[in-house]
């Protein structure tokens, strides 16, 4: 399941192999690391899944390991394990965008239900995502006049209206908005104003 994997980041050996373990018996893809320079040297900001992660390692910590992937802009949902409970560093932790914070010892249950909802809480930004990046290459083929003519349709305007505002004629506004629909593949208006709300409305460029 490529994008679904979880990724545990863990020192010791024998952690490593509990925890992949207890993924299987859940039918849960993960992939182990044995430290956090390992794991940063795969990672990239177009990962997806989610990150199991030990605080405390030898050389870089789970923490100096999260700051860096931030930096990164990976926006993987992180889940941390630690065996020394700190609250202040919990906090920050999730201040930061960590997804949880969990001390050992852990109920094995209750630690992939919190995996499987990271991953799909990472399935749903990642899809999302996708789709304002097709949005924004239908809205990229517009022509500039195109594109002026389309702030005014989703403005309500009439295209009698368009055409005295932009100096053209009404039939001019017609061939332009029957190709804005084309290329937005809508038909009407407010199937227009629909597929361009994931945009947040700003007006296109």
């Amino acid at each position: 399941m490529s994008g679904t994997t979880t990724h545990i980041v863990d020192d010791d050996p024998a952690v490593r192999d509990a925890l992949k373990w207890l993924l299987q018996s859940r039918d849960v893809e993960s992939r182990t690391w044995e430290s956090a320079q390992e794991f940063l040297a795969f990672a990239s900001r177009d990962l997806c899944g989610c990150l199991l992660l030990d605080v405390r390692m030898p050389g870089m910590s789970g923490i100096e390991l999260f700051d860096r992937l931030r930096a990164l802009q990976c926006r993987l949902p992180v889940i941390f394990l630690t065996g020394h409970g700190d609250v202040p560093m919990a906090v920050q932790a999730l201040k930061d965008g960590a997804f949880d914070f969990i001390e050992k010892p852990y109920d094995d249950n209750a630690l992939v239900d919190k995996i499987l909802a990271a991953v799909d809480q990472d399935n749903k930004r990642s899809i999302r995502e996708n789709s304002i990046r097709l949005l924004e290459q239908k809205v990229a083929q517009l022509t500039h006049r195109e594109q002026e003519v389309m702030q005014r349709i989703l403005a309500g305007k009439l295209n009698k209206v368009i055409a005295d505002e932009l100096g053209i004629a009404m039939r001019t506004v017609e061939v332009h908005r029957s190709h804005i629909f084309e290329k937005m593949q809508v038909r009407s208006a407010v199937e227009l104003s629909q597929a361009i709300s994931p945009l947040g409305n700003k007006p296109p460029n």
